[in-house]
């Protein structure tokens, strides 16, 4: 396999990769894992992607390939704040704005204070979720009514005393980016990010991708059969902020690499070097008024999770074990996470079409033995 006979030109250890690829291989042929595509990579340099496993769940062919597009769920998170923070260092919107300065219709129900910065680290008091997102979902409402609706919503606790993990602030952040530059969200993201990058194969929303290189997502009961979860058009075509976007493993590490590299990716500068340090330092676990189980639990930068307090009351970890301080990354609801160790220059992008991959700690093993090739 090239992969493994090319592990050492950036500092991993073949046999431990050819073990990854192996448990990869393994799960899928057990029935644990429809589909995987992972990309390793070292100092900068990607070893060509792995790829297993089926397209479709119930369906023997086609066959997930290196370039297959993934659903990633919340892995868009940190793609939404990236846009939201060039709007930053543009100085076009700061981490202390009152959101309802920018959204006047979302200062109601004791929501005035909430700041921009409380989104970025799940810190605003709001749900993950609307309380009737799935009533929404099954009539498609457009993206317009969730966010009308999350204005309306009560907060669960005062801004910035507490961390709850918060889809609906990552729809705000998204809101927000539009109401800023009376660009779609998809569109700005594509002109700002994806385009500058070279990922081709990327979009907030189906957009421009062939629906027939899309991996679909092997859905839990309560959505199957429906006309509004993870394979229909709806979803497809919602783009939600939160977790809407569709991504290859080699698109995906084009946007960490530039991460890990300050900002910038083939001579090409998307954020400053200033910016990115914020992204990806903890700004949750230094205040005081959060609770300190919530901030020994989990620690956030901004957009970004960051793995070495990435442990939540159930135990698992998407990012494993063995990861440095100062890791960061994101995991999605489909069965997807990404990675980036600062410390090793190493990143991971691991996609699969299993969601009990997070909970069933597989995405969690799996790092560990990507983690545990880095001579």
């Amino acid at each position: 396999m090239e992969a493994v006979e090319r592990a050492a030109e950036c500092g991993l250890s073949p046999a431990q990769l050819a073990r990854t690829y192996q448990f990869v291989e393994a799960s899928v042929a057990s029935g644990q894992i429809p589909g995987a595509a992972l990309l390793v990579a070292r100092h900068g340099i990607p070893l060509p992607a792995f790829a297993v496993g089926r397209l479709r769940p119930q369906d023997p062919n086609p066959a997930i390939r290196p370039d297959t597009i993934f659903l990633v769920a919340s892995v868009t998170k940190p793609v939404t704040a990236t846009a939201a923070m060039l709007l930053v260092e543009r100085g076009q919107l700061l981490l202390d704005d009152p959101v309802c300065a920018i959204i006047p219709e979302f200062g109601a129900h004791g929501k005035e204070r909430v700041r921009v910065r409380h989104l970025l680290t799940h810190t605003s008091g709001l749900p993950d979720m609307l309380p009737d997102n799935l009533e929404l979902r099954r009539r498609h409402a457009p993206l317009s009514e969730f966010v009308r609706r999350i204005c309306e919503l009560e907060l669960d606790f005062p801004s910035g005393t507490d961390i709850q993990y918060q889809s609906c602030g990552i729809a705000m952040l998204g809101a927000i980016v539009e109401r800023i530059t009376d660009t779609p969200l998809p569109e700005f993201l594509r002109r700002e990010i994806f385009e500058p990058l070279g990922m081709n194969d990327t979009s907030l929303g189906l957009g421009h991708l062939p629906p027939e290189r899309i991996a679909h997502v092997h859905l839990e009961p309560e959505m199957e059969g429906t006309d509004w979860g993870w394979n229909t058009p709806y979803w497809w075509n919602f783009a939600a902020p939160w977790g809407g976007m569709f991504t290859t493993v080699g698109d995906m590490f084009k946007f960490c690499q530039m991460f890990l590299n300050g900002g910038m990716l083939n001579g090409i500068r998307i954020l400053s070097p200033a910016t990115v340090a914020a992204m990806t330092r903890d700004q949750t676990s230094g205040n005081p008024v959060i609770p300190a189980t919530a901030r020994y639990r989990q620690a956030w930068g901004l957009g970004w999770g960051l793995a070495w307090r990435r442990q939540p009351a159930s135990g698992w970890s998407y990012f494993g074990d063995l990861t440095s301080p100062g890791t960061y990354g994101h995991g999605g609801a489909t069965g997807t996470v990404v990675w980036v160790d600062p410390v090793r220059a190493q990143i991971c992008i691991l996609f699969t079409t299993e969601p009990t991959a997070i909970r069933s700690g597989w995405l969690g093993r799996c790092s560990n033995l990507v983690a545990a090739a880095a001579l």
